[in-house]
């Protein structure tokens, strides 16, 4: 099998899905054979096995010589080679370096199925209101591959819808995994006694930091739940930590002006709610008593997020993207069966409120197991609302952490590898099924039935 994606040590949201998925897959050698990835890369990082040739991300050239190489390999191999494409526009820059405006995952797909590879494309964003390069290259994505891969069943109904109009039988819904195997083992109290927050209700917000993951409205909402809702005393049993580095390519963008106007705006956010914070590379020997928020300026190992995961009361995800079809931390905290906070992006519509309609303000899921409110300045009160119901509610806060559980339960990695190789024998199957024979008919005369249209129900 052959992956074709960012991969770590880039720090990547797209890289780290690639090698939690390559990691599952490695369960069933018996099916997969071996594993192997070509690199998307920009900033030309060391990489061991399973990748064993980078693309340059901003060389035409390189994703020409990365097609060779992919189908010199897959020739030599004994055993058909299945390709995995992990499309994402900002990794598809166009021969003059426009982020966003290639056509390499195209002629990737293209070529390999020229050459009977099969291959599914993941697509890892899906717009309601797409341009017409945005829209044209799913399309293509979708005519020149076997099979595209969603982690929801919201962006199967987009794909299908008038605005892409991609046939259904190309499009596979197949759950995003989750990394927390056994959350028995992350034990919350003795987490928080290794940091030093033994006796603290701790609001998380994990991840790479960039302007749409919404800080500056969480911190306003804790802000005001503190101050509306709390005691002093019960103030100083209260920690937000906003665990993780701003985004490389957010830090370097315009020379930095973005990333300054991003720091002076929670600057702001903190002068305003009276929040006393600190920034820190490591949360040990930290006196909490003297923060409300504390920022956690560190890369997150796969160790340190487990723990975190663990040790986390509520975690918090004031997003302001609400096309996200794909959330890695979003599903890990069910995983976890941690509680969430979280605005009404795509993917916590249907993880959260199962697509159900969803109305304004803040909302219990339809199987609490998390709550939702709107994105941007609206959120600030209505964050502050779910803390105070989450907080001052102990014994419904543990029932939805049992509810986060037994979805996050569904979606283990191993559950969503096999459900990828399912399908993969299924679509191996169907080409080797060949057409019958009988009387094709074209319609010659016209019919009142030709009115409808039967389409299959849909949760809205």
């Amino acid at each position: 099998m052959r992956i074709v994606s960012t991969y770590p040590p880039r720090r990547c949201g797209i890289g780290t899905f690639s090698r939690d998925l390559a990691n599952a897959l490695e369960h069933f050698t018996a099916e997969v054979g071996s594993i192997r990835v070509s690199a998307i890369d920009k900033d030309a990082l060391p990489y061991d096995i399973p990748v064993d040739l980078t693309i340059d991300q901003y060389n035409p050239q390189s994703w020409k010589d990365g097609i060779k190489h992919i189908l010199a390999r897959a020739n030599e191999s004994p055993n058909p080679t299945v390709v995995l494409l992990q499309h994402e526009y900002g990794l598809d820059p166009d021969d003059k370096g426009n982020d966003g405006d290639g056509s390499n995952f195209i002629k990737m797909a293209k070529a390999f199925t020229e050459q009977d590879l099969t291959t599914l494309v993941y697509l890892h964003t899906i717009l309601d209101e797409p341009d017409h390069h945005q829209k044209t290259v799913l399309q293509e994505l979708s005519g020149n591959s076997d099979a595209l891969v969603v982690t929801t069943e919201s962006a199967i109904h987009i794909l299908e819808s008038k605005t892409y109009a991609i046939d259904r039988s190309k499009l596979k819904h197949i759950d995003h995994g989750i990394r927390m195997q056994h959350p028995s083992q992350y034990d919350r109290l003795a987490i928080k006694q290794q940091y030093g927050l033994k006796g603290r209700f701790l609001i998380t917000t994990l991840g790479l930091l960039s302007t749409d993951k919404g800080i500056q409205y969480g911190i306003r909402g804790y802000g005001r739940f503190l101050s509306e809702s709390c005691t002093d005393a019960q103030r100083r049993q209260m920690i937000y930590l906003i665990a993780g580095q701003c985004h490389p390519d957010f830090v370097r963008a315009d020379g930095g002006r973005e990333y300054a106007e991003y720091q002076a705006e929670l600057n702001s956010a903190l002068e305003e709610t009276g929040l006393r914070s600190c920034k820190t590379k490591e949360l040990f020997g930290i006196d909490f008593d003297k923060f409300d928020v504390v920022f956690l300026d560190s890369f997150l190992d796969e160790s340190s997020l487990l723990k975190l995961y663990g040790a986390t009361n509520v975690m918090l995800l004031p997003y302001l993207n609400m096309y996200q079809i794909s959330s890695g931390i979003l599903a890990d905290t069910l995983g976890a069966g941690r509680v969430v906070v979280t605005t009404k992006f795509r993917c916590a519509l249907e993880l959260i409120h199962s697509n159900k309609r969803c109305p304004d303000g803040m909302v219990i899921g339809r199987h609490a197991r998390g709550i939702l409110v709107d994105p941007g300045e609206v959120s600030i009160e209505q964050i502050a609302e779910a803390l105070d119901y989450l907080v001052f509610n102990q014994k419904k806060r543990l029932l939805m952490e049992k509810q986060a559980h037994q979805r996050g339960y569904q979606m283990r990695w191993y559950n969503s590898g096999w459900s990828l190789l399912q399908h993969i024998d299924f679509i191996i199957e169907q080409k080797e099924l060949k057409t019958g024979r009988g009387i094709t008919f074209r319609r010659e005369k016209k019919s009142v039935f030709q009115k409808k249209e039967y389409l299959p129900t849909q949760e809205t």
